[in-house]
C-alpha cells in the first residue's frame, strides 16, 4: 500500500471513529421516558420543555398503558426512565432489575378507595365477610384490600374477592353483581353515585400499607448523567409547587389543565377533581423517613410479601433500600 492510500485509509478510520464518538456523545444526551396517564404535575414539565432547555438533552416521551409495560421496556434497555406504581416497581426490584426509585410523583392518598354499594349493609371492612368484592388483581388496590382485611381481622377466605378490570367493575356495578370494589378513577367517581367509601388508599397507607406512584431510572444511566437528574428533580418540584400555589384558580380552559389533558387523554373537566385526590410530596418530604428516606423501601417490602403470596414473584429481598435513592433530591436541595 502506497503512502497516499495509507493516508486515505487512516483518514477514513479517523473519520469513522470521530463519527462513532460523536454518535455516542449524542446518545448520552438523549433518553426515552415511559409515562402513563396519571394526572400528576410531571405533565406540566413535559409540556414546558423546561428540562430539555436547561440540559440540552433530547427526551423522547412515550406513553405506556401500565406500570408493568414500563418496567418491561426498561428491562429491555429501550427506556432509561419511567413512571410506575409501587406494585410493578416492587416486582422488578424483587427480580433484581437495575433500577432506582428517585422521586415520588404521587402519594395515591384518596385516589383509590374501597366503596360499598348502597343497600349492601357494608359499613366497615369487617362487614365484607360473605360479600362479593371486585378489584384488579396484583394492583395497588388489590394489595391494600388484602392488607386492610388482615389489619381488621377479616379472614380473606370468607370474602369473595373477584378479579376484574376497571371496565368490568363498572359494568358489574351497574348490573348489581358486586357488593363492593376497591378501584380508582374514572370508575371510582361513577360508582360513588351509588355507594360510599369505607376506606381509602390514604387511610390504609397511614395504618402501614402505603401505595405510591414513582419515577424510576436505570441506575447506571442515572450515575452517568447526574447533572440531568438534578435538573429534572428541580423541574419536578417546580411543577408540584405551581400546582399547590395556583391550581385553585385553574379552569378547564387554563393552559395547565389543557396540558394535563393533552398528555393523559383525560377530559379537561376531570383533571382538577382527580388531582385533588392525590398528594404530591415536597422535596423535603421526598427524602423524609415517610418516603425515599425509608418508607418507600418498607412499603416495597410489604408489597413484595403480597406479590409472593399471589405467586407473582419468587423471592422477597431482605432489604429494598438499594432500589431507592435520595441522592438526586438531596443534590437538588444543595445538600
Amino acid at each position: 500500500m502506497n503512502s497516499s492510500k495509507r493516508f486515505q485509509l487512516q483518514c477514513a478510520v479517523a473519520l469513522a471513529a470521530a463519527t462513532l464518538c460523536g454518535g455516542v456523545l449524542a446518545q448520552s444526551k438523549e433518553l426515552t421516558f415511559a409515562h402513563q396517564d396519571m394526572l400528576v404535575p410531571l405533565r406540566l414539565v413535559m409540556e414546558s420543555g423546561e428540562v430539555e432547555k436547561a440540559t440540552g438533552y433530547k427526551i423522547n416521551w412515550r406513553m405506556f398503558a401500565g406500570g408493568g409495560d414500563v418496567i418491561r421496556a426498561m428491562a429491555s434497555g429501550d427506556v432509561q426512565m419511567g413512571e410506575t406504581g409501587s406494585s410493578p416497581l416492587t416486582a422488578a426490584a424483587s427480580q433484581g432489575q437495575d433500577i432506582q426509585l428517585f422521586w415520588i410523583s404521587a402519594d395515591i392518598a384518596d385516589a383509590e378507595a374501597l366503596v360499598a354499594r348502597n343497600g349492601s349493609n357494608i359499613n366497615s371492612v369487617k362487614d365484607l365477610a360473605g360479600k362479593k368484592v371486585a378489584t384488579p388483581f396484583v394492583s395497588t388496590a388489590h394489595y391494600q384490600l388484602m392488607s386492610v382485611m388482615k389489619m381488621d381481622g377479616v379472614d380473606a377466605k370468607t370474602v369473595n374477592v373477584m378479579n376484574m378490570r376497571p371496565p368490568e367493575i363498572a359494568a358489574a356495578w351497574e348490573r348489581g353483581d358486586i357488593d363492593a370494589t376497591f378501584i380508582w378513577d374514572p370508575v371510582l367517581s361513577k360508582i360513588k353515585t351509588n355507594g360510599k367509601a369505607v376506606a381509602t388508599s390514604g387511610s390504609i397507607g397511614k395504618r402501614g400499607a402505603p401505595t405510591f406512584e414513582g419515577i424510576v431510572v436505570n441506575s447506571k444511566w442515572a450515575a452517568a448523567n447526574e447533572s440531568f437528574m438534578v435538573a429534572f428533580v428541580k423541574a419536578l418540584n417546580r411543577a408540584n409547587e405551581e400546582y399547590k400555589a395556583s391550581a385553585k384558580g385553574w379552569t378547564a380552559d387554563s393552559a395547565q389543565v389543557k396540558a394535563m389533558a393533552k398528555w393523559t387523554k383525560a377530559d379537561p373537566k376531570d383533571v382538577l377533581p382527580v388531582m385533588s385526590l392525590y398528594s404530591f410530596p415536597t422535596m423535603a418530604e421526598q427524602v423524609s423517613p415517610t418516603w425515599l428516606g425509608g418508607g418507600a423501601a418498607k412499603a416495597m417490602a410489604g408489597t413484595a410479601a403480597f406479590l409472593k403470596e399471589q405467586g407473582r414473584v419468587q423471592e422477597v429481598k431482605p432489604d429494598y433500600s438499594a432500589f431507592v435513592t435520595t441522592t438526586y433530591v438531596n443534590k437538588a436541595m444543595g445538600k
